[in-house]
C-alpha cells in the first residue's frame, strides 16, 4: 500500500503542472504517456505475433499524428476524417510485402485499432483541456471517484460477483462506485464549470456505468493475455493501460455525447 500510494503522488506530482499549463506542454506530455501505452500495446504477445520494426515505427508516427492533430480548438469538436486516413494507408497497404507470418491483415487490423483508440483519446484529452481545464478534472473524477468507491464498498460487502474477468468486482461495489461516482462528480462539476442540469445528471451517470464497463474490457484483454497488469512503469497501479481503463470509455462516451447533442 506504501509503495501505491508513494507511486500515486509521485504520478500526480509530474502531470499537475502540464495540467494546469495546458498548450503544448500538455500536449507533449500526453503525448509521451500516449507512446508508453502505445508499448504496453507491443508487449501483449499472446495477442499478436512480434511485429517487424518498420511496421512499429509506422504505427508510433500514426498515433502521434492523430494525438497531435487540430487540438488547439476553442470549442471541443472531434478530427476530421481526412486526419484518420494516415493510418489506414500506412499500416495496411504493408502487409502485401510480408509474408504471412511477419506481418498478416489481422496482425495489421489490431494494431490499427489500437493506433485509433490511443490517438483518440489523447487527441481528445488534449481538446477538453483546452476547452475547460475543469471540464477535464470533472471527467477524471467520474472515473476515479466510481472506481473508488467500487473498489471500496465491494471490499467491505461485496458479495454477488458481477463477471469471471475481474473476481474482485462485485455488484454492491458497481452500484456504490455509480452513486458515489455521480454524486462527488456532479459537486464538482456544479462548483467548477457550471449548473447542474438535469441532462448533466444523466450524463454523469452514463458516464460512470460506461467506465465501469471500459474497466472490464481492459480486464478482459488482461485476462486472454494471462497477465495481472499491462506494465509496472508506476509500481502498485500496474501500466498506463491500467490507469487509463475506465477513463477511455468515459472520454469516449463524453465526445459522443457532445457530438450528438
Amino acid at each position: 500500500m506504501k509503495v501505491r500510494i508513494i507511486s500515486a503522488i509521485v504520478a500526480i506530482g509530474i502531470l499537475i503542472p502540464f495540467v494546469i499549463i495546458g498548450g503544448y506542454p500538455f500536449a507533449f506530455i500526453m503525448s509521451i504517456i500516449g507512446m508508453l501505452a502505445y508499448k504496453e500495446v507491443l508487449d501483449l504477445k499472446k495477442s499478436h505475433k512480434e511485429y517487424p520494426f518498420i511496421i512499429k515505427s509506422f504505427g508510433l508516427i500514426s498515433m502521434l499524428y492523430i494525438i497531435l492533430g487540430e487540438y488547439q480548438v476553442s470549442s471541443l469538436t472531434v478530427l476530421s476524417i481526412s486526419k484518420l486516413l494516415l493510418p489506414l494507408i500506412i499500416l495496411l497497404l504493408p502487409t502485401i510485402f510480408y509474408e504471412k507470418n511477419n506481418y498478416s491483415t489481422n496482425d495489421s487490423l489490431y494494431l490499427l485499432g489500437w493506433i485509433y483508440l490511443l490517438g483518440l483519446l489523447f487527441n481528445f484529452i488534449i481538446a477538453i483541456r483546452d476547452v475547460n481545464i475543469y471540464l477535464l478534472l470533472y471527467l477524471l473524477s467520474v472515473s476515479i471517484f466510481t472506481d473508488t468507491f467500487a473498489y471500496i464498498i465491494g471490499i467491505l460487502i461485496g458479495k454477488h460477483k458481477m463477471t469471471k474477468l475481474s473476481p474482485k468486482k462485485s455488484w454492491e461495489g458497481a452500484v456504490a462506485g455509480l452513486i458515489g461516482g455521480s454524486i462527488i462528480s456532479l459537486i464538482i462539476y456544479a462548483n467548477l464549470v457550471d449548473k447542474v442540469s438535469f441532462l448533466v445528471i444523466i450524463i454523469t451517470i452514463l458516464l460512470s456505468i460506461v467506465g465501469q464497463c471500459g474497466d472490464l474490457f481492459f480486464s478482459k484483454i488482461k485476462r486472454e493475455n494471462n497477465i495481472k497488469d499491462y506494465s509496472n512503469i508506476m509500481p502498485g497501479h500496474g501500466g498506463i493501460l491500467d490507469r487509463i481503463d475506465s477513463f477511455t470509455f468515459v472520454v469516449f462516451t463524453y465526445v459522443l455525447l457532445i457530438g450528438l447533442l
